[in-house]
């Protein structure tokens, strides 16, 4: 691995992967949240004929005639997409296939009649496919580095706006922004993005290195500005790692190892997340249930009048099966919360009997909460999770309301009960 450090061209290679894979983070971010996932795929895909095309007019594998000529068939087929999408009823996906096969079959078409001709300099164009970042040259990497940093900074500068029109491009141009303007520059951006990394990760790959980074950022951070850096971080990291072990196993491309790192990453985060990762939702779910099922008990208990019930009774008042309560009651057990008694019976203790009586109450509040739309208050009902949680104001206005409701039904079993001794 050290040897990777002493030789000048794996280090260009090093360079040139972690470049592509922070702009491609960064960018990705943008596309990631405006639902432009397949895309960098369509983007990718019709770069070819582009790359094709500029050598047939050229002669010349020069990166940046090459570059340019990507640039113009991606940006063609995303102005052929926004006008399928605009002037015909064919919808999003359909016409995103659409483009990307028909640009991607022209493109083998040129490629194929290019690898049979007569030029003596066309060798190499197919590893635009599949990417070959072993070929990247200090030439290859300065190109790419300095477009890498010139969208770094256009993303930077236009990033409010740029933020504007990923979460509301409506409210955007109510206010007067240019959003179809605004979309046309983050999509000139994204092909920009997909094309100087076709070298590196090739026109299969090269989507998902794009959006792969975004969506692993997502899970990892709710604010987008924190996104873009984690986004940028990871496709660097895997662009390093990609690098490296395409060093240490010299028969494997670095393109598929590169991308086969950041969808382990991916894979990693949407495990191992703090918030968003399916081991945290998983155990904030057991937990939710599990204060749910109290919650069911403790009122049921309470409604039962007494501090010591039998299982069945309690079993029956709370809706929930005998094993799910006796097994809430071990748990108690040996927290001293609930003592069995001889007879078979079982006995809150006096903190968890003011609980049980505090967990009943506070339902009723939010019962009179939710039918009472008049209740003036600055707390969310979300933000109460027992009754202390309660402002004092709020509590005396929905205690009221209880009340106000109990009379209510009071008189209306009375009505009902002279309805009944009238007949």
């Amino acid at each position: 691995m050290l040897e990777l450090f002493r030789d000048a061209n794996a280090l260009w290679v090093l360079a040139g992967t972690t470049l592509l894979g922070i702009s491609s983070g960064v960018l990705g971010s943008f596309a990631f949240l405006r639902k432009r996932g397949l895309m960098g795929d369509v983007l990718a895909h019709s770069a070819l004929p582009g790359i094709c095309l500029a050598f047939l007019f050229t002669g010349s594998k020069n990166p940046l005639w090459l570059l340019i000529g990507a640039t113009f068939t991606g940006l063609l087929a995303s102005l052929f997409l926004s006008w399928i999408t605009r002037f015909s009823k064919i919808k999003e996906d359909t016409a995103l296939g659409l483009v990307l096969s028909t640009f991607f079959g022209v493109g083998i078409v040129l490629l194929t009649q290019i690898q049979h001709s007569d030029f003596g300099n066309q060798a190499g164009l197919d590893k635009f496919l599949f990417g070959q970042s072993a070929s990247l040259v200090g030439t290859d990497v300065a190109i790419m580095g300095s477009i890498s940093f010139v969208l770094i900074l256009l993303a930077s500068i236009f990033f409010k706006e740029l933020k504007l029109l990923c979460f509301d491009a409506n409210y955007g141009k109510s206010l007067g922004f240019p959003m179809v303007g605004l979309d046309f520059f983050l999509m000139l951006l994204l092909v920009v993005a997909v094309v100087i990394g076709l070298q590196a990760a090739g026109v299969v790959l090269m989507a998902s290195l794009l959006i792969t980074p975004a969506s692993t950022a997502r899970y990892w951070t709710e604010r987008l500005d924190h996104m873009i850096i984690i986004s940028a971080c990871i496709g660097a990291l895997s662009g390093l790692v990609g690098t490296i072990l395409s060093s240490v196993a010299t028969k494997l491309s670095t393109g598929p190892l590169i991308v086969l790192a950041v969808t382990l990453l991916f894979f990693i985060s949407m495990l191992c997340a703090p918030k968003r990762g399916l081991i945290a939702k998983s155990l904030r779910l057991i937990q939710t249930r599990a204060k749910v099922r109290q919650e069911q008990i403790y009122v049921a208990w309470n409604q039962l009048g007494s501090k010591t019930i039998t299982l069945s009774a309690l079993s029956q008042q709370s809706h929930l099966s005998t094993t799910q309560v006796h097994r809430w009651i071990k748990q108690k057990k040996r927290t001293g919360q609930v003592v069995e008694n001889s007879q078979g019976t079982f006995t809150l203790s006096d903190a968890s009997w003011k609980e049980a009586s505090d967990t009943a109450l506070l339902g009723l509040y939010m019962e009179m909460w939710h039918m009472y739309e008049d209740i003036e208050t600055d707390c969310s009902i979300q933000d109460i999770e027992q009754l202390s949680d309660l402002p004092e104001s709020l509590r005396v206005q929905l205690q009221s309301y209880l009340q106000k409701h109990i009379s209510e039904e009071d008189r209306a079993k009375a009505y009902h009960s002279t309805r009944r001794a009238g007949m």
